[in-house]
Parts: C-alpha cells; structure tokens; sequence
C-alpha cells in the first residue's frame, strides 16, 4: 500500500521534538551538513528542500530509523509551500518582525531606490544571519539581510 508523503510541516514536527530529546541545537544540526544556520533551520522548518545527503545526515544524527526515517528524508528533500501559515505569523516574535517591516519598509524601499536604482532587493539570491549583541539595556538582536539587488529591465 502507498503512502501519502509526510508533510513538511509534520516532518518539521517530528525533527524538533527530536531535537529537544536529544538536546540537539540548531547550530549544531547546521555545522553536521556544513551549512548556514538561519538556513538550515529554516529548511528544517520545511522552508526550503534539502538534499538527500543532507537530509539523511540530519534524521540520522537525530536517531530516526527505518520507514519514518525514510518518510522524514522524502519530506525534507520536497519543494515547500514557502511563507507561514495565519497562526504562526500570530507569534510575538514573528508579529514583531511583521511590525518592524511594516514601519520601516517603506523608508528602506526609498534608500534602495535612492542608492541602487529602480528595482528590488532578492529573496531568491539571498542570505540571512542573526547574532546577539551585548548592550548595557539588555541584549540585542541584529539580524543582517543580505539580497542580491535586482534593477528592473524594460
């Protein structure tokens, strides 16, 4: 009998709750397939497909065995449905960041297109990075986005 393949977002259920067992962090899992650590958990998440070695070296590490191994790899290695669904933009964090672009994204579109030209930051050819930096208030949380700058041809 068939299958349906796992959905990613039940995959990525199965990955973080092994992960918690195991005591695992994400930039522990990022350093085991020598990538980014924003991008791996997001490909984790179910963000973005993994290759099978990849994949197979993270459900390995992790302890999945046999069949759900196997269903938890093919689930890893699809293309995703990308953006988040309703309730996870309801998060406090991810509220915030919401609210962070709203406020400033359209001061940053002018300053792009000020210092660039018409056209647009890429989401495709793209990097992110977050890291925590001391300050004297509390910490702080910079997170660096790092597109490719795309200028509109006619």
């Amino acid at each position: 009998m068939t299958q349906p393949i796992l959905p990613k977002s039940e995959a990525a259920a199965l990955i973080t709750a092994q992960r918690i067992r195991t005591g695992e962090t994400w930039a522990e899992l990022a350093a085991l397939i020598d990538a980014p650590v924003v991008w791996t958990t997001a490909a984790l998440l179910g963000q973005h497909p993994m290759t099978e070695e990849q994949a197979r070296t993270i459900t390995e590490h992790l302890g999945f065995e046999g069949e759900e191994r196997d269903r938890v790899v093919e689930s890893l290695r699809l293309q995703p449905l990308r953006g988040s669904a309703p309730e996870v933009q309801r998060d406090p964090t991810i509220y915030r960041l919401h609210e962070a672009l709203s406020v400033y994204g359209p001061a940053l579109k002018e300053l792009i297109h000020e210092e660039f030209g018409d056209g647009i930051m890429s989401a495709i050819n793209f990097k992110v990075d977050f890291t925590r930096r001391p300050d004297p208030e509390g910490d702080r949380v910079v997170i660096t986005l790092d597109g490719k700058f795309l200028d509109y041809r006619w």
